[in-house]
C-alpha cells in the first residue's frame, strides 16, 4: 500500500542519502551495544529529515562510542520487503514504517514488532501524543489499530487540507471559500472563466481522497470507526459513500477537476499547482514544505471548508523490530525525536509536530498549519485514510476511482470497493 497522501514519485524522492555517524549507548541487553542501525526514508531537506538528522547528532553527543549506521531505504522498498527482512538477521534496530491495519498492524500481528507499551509509559510518550493520534500507534491481537498495545511511536502528524493560490483568486475576482457552499460557488466561478479549479491525480491517491472527504461530509465518528476499525458493518451503498462517489463524478462532469487528470500521478498534480496553473490543491501537509520553497505566488492553507472530519492521522511510526539487537539504544533515539529541540526543528521546517513548543514556531503559515491540526485532534476530527482498512485496498481505490472519472456508474464502483473490503477483512 502506498502511503496515504504520497505518490510513489514523491516517495522515491524522499529516500535519503546513506550516511554513517558515530554515537553512543547500551544495547537491548542493557550494555555493550556499539552500533545502532537506523532506517528511514525522509529526504535530508524535508522537515522530518532535518529534525532526525539533529536527533542523530544529539544521540552522538550523549552516547559516545556507538556507531549510528543509517542505511538508505526507499518507502516502497521497506513496504514490500519489511516482513521478510524483519524476520532475518538483517533487521535494523529502529526504523520508520507506515501506520494502519495493513502495514504496522499486520507486522504486529505477525510478531515482528516489539511491544513498546512499557517504554511508552516509562518515558511519558503517551502524555505527549493526543488520543486521536495514538490510535494508529496502538494495535490489538488481530492487528487492528486503536488496540491496547503500542507497536510504534509517531513523532509527527499529517492531514489533508486545501492549498489556495491567492494570486489566482484575486486575478479572477473570486473569494477564497470558508464554507462548502462557497467552495462550489468558487469552483463554478473559475469554470465560467475557463479555469479548472482543482488540480487532481487519478492514477494515485488524490482522486479517491476527494471521494472520501465528500463522504465524510455526510458521515459521523461511528461511521469512521466501523469502516476503519471494524466496530460495525460498512455499507458502501449508504448515503455517505453514495454522496461522495456521485458528487465527485459530477465534479468531473462540471469541470471542477479535469477528466484528463485520470492518468496523472500526485507529483504531476502537485507540480502543476506549485507552478501556478490551478487555484486549489486538496492534498496533504506533506506538501507544505515544497509549496513554501517552490511556489512563486502568495498562498494559504485551510481545512476543507465546513468539515467536521477530514483525512489525517499521526505520521509514520518509529518501530523497533522484534529482532533488534540494541533495543535500549533504539528507545533512546526515539526519545530524542520526541523532545522539544527536534520537535521545534520539525515545526519550523514545515512539519506537523506532536510535542513542539508553540512559542518556538516563528513562521506564520507554519503556525496556522499546526493550529488547524491541533483543532482537528481536539475535536476528534481525524478520519484516517480510505485505503487503510485492508491489505491491497489502495490499488482498488485507484482503479475504481479512475473508472468513476471515466463514467462508470457510482453504484458499480462502490460495489467493487465493497467486495474488496469484505474480502480483506480479518478472519
Amino acid at each position: 500500500m502506498i502511503k496515504a497522501g504520497r505518490s510513489a514519485a514523491v516517495l522515491a524522492a524522499l529516500a535519503a542519502a546513506a550516511l554513517s555517524l558515530t554515537a553512543c549507548g547500551g544495547d537491548g541487553g542493557g550494555s555493550g551495544g556499539k552500533e545502532l542501525k537506523l532506517w528511514h526514508y525522509e529526504a535530508p531537506e524535508s522537515a522530518m529529515g532535518k529534525a532526525w538528522n539533529e536527533a542523530i547528532k544529539e544521540f552522538e553527543a550523549t552516547h559516545p562510542g556507538v556507531k549510528v549506521t543509517f542505511e538508505e531505504k526507499g518507502f516502497e522498498q521497506i513496504q514490500k520487503t519489511a516482513p521478510m527482512v524483519l524476520n532475518s538477521k538483517d533487521a535494523p534496530d529502529v526504523m520508520e514504517y507506515n501506520k494502519g491495519n495493513a502495514t504496522a498492524g499486520m507486522l504486529s500481528k505477525q510478531g515482528l514488532l516489539t511491544d513498546l507499551t512499557p517504554e511508552v509509559t516509562k518515558r511519558g510518550w503517551d502524555k505527549l501524543i493526543s488520543p486521536n493520534v495514538q490510535v494508529t500507534a496502538k494495535y490489538d491481537a488481530k492487528g487492528t489499530m486503536g488496540g491496547d498495545k503500542w507497536f510504534g511511536v509517531p513523532n509527527y502528524a499529517e492531514y489533508v487540507q486545501v492549498y489556495s493560490n491567492k494570486d489566482l483568486f484575486e486575478k479572477h475576482g473570486v473569494e477564497i471559500p470558508t464554507t462548502f457552499a462557497e467552495l462550489t460557488a468558487a469552483m463554478d466561478a473559475f469554470v465560467a472563466k475557463g479555469v479548472t479549479p482543482m488540480t487532481n491525480a487519478g492514477a494515485e491517491y488524490m482522486a479517491h481522497q476527494f471521494v472520501y472527504q465528500l463522504a465524510l461530509d455526510k458521515a459521523d465518528q461511528n461511521w469512521v470507526n466501523a469502516f476503519q476499525r471494524y466496530t460495525g458493518k460498512t455499507n458502501f451503498n449508504d448515503a455517505a459513500w453514495t454522496y461522495g462517489a456521485t458528487t465527485f463524478a459530477d465534479w468531473v462532469k462540471k469541470g471542477y477537476v479535469a477528466k484528463k487528470s485520470v492518468s496523472l500521478k500526485a507529483e504531476d498534480a502537485g507540480v502543476a499547482f506549485m507552478s501556478g496553473k490551478f487555484p486549489m490543491m486538496f492534498s496533504g501537509s506533506w506538501w507544505f514544505g515544497r509549496v513554501a520553497s517552490e511556489a512563486k505566488f502568495d498562498w494559504e492553507t485551510a481545512v476543507w471548508p465546513g468539515a467536521k472530519m477530514t483525512l489525517g492521522s499521526g505520521g509514520n511510526l518509529w518501530v523497533v523490530p522484534k529482532g533488534s539487537k540494541n533495543k535500549e539504544l533504539a528507545y533512546d533515539f526515539i526519545d530524542i525525536t520526541m523532545k522539544k529541540k527536534a520537535q521545534n526543528i520539525l515545526a519550523n521546517a514545515g512539519g506537523v509536530p506532536v510535542a513542539a513548543d508553540a512559542s518556538a514556531v516563528t513562521d506564520a503559515k507554519a503556525k496556522k498549519l499546526i493550529a488547524d491540526f491541533d483543532a482537528l485532534t481536539k475535536s476528534g476530527g481525524l478520519a484516517y485514510y480510505p485505503d487503510w482498512p485492508v491489505a491491497g485496498f489502495y490499488d482498488v481505490w485507484v482503479s475504481q476511482t479512475q473508472k468513476l472519472m471515466n463514467g462508470t456508474a457510482p453504484g458499480e464502483v462502490l460495489g467493487a470497493v465493497q467486495k474488496a473490503y469484505e474480502d480483506g477483512l480479518p478472519k
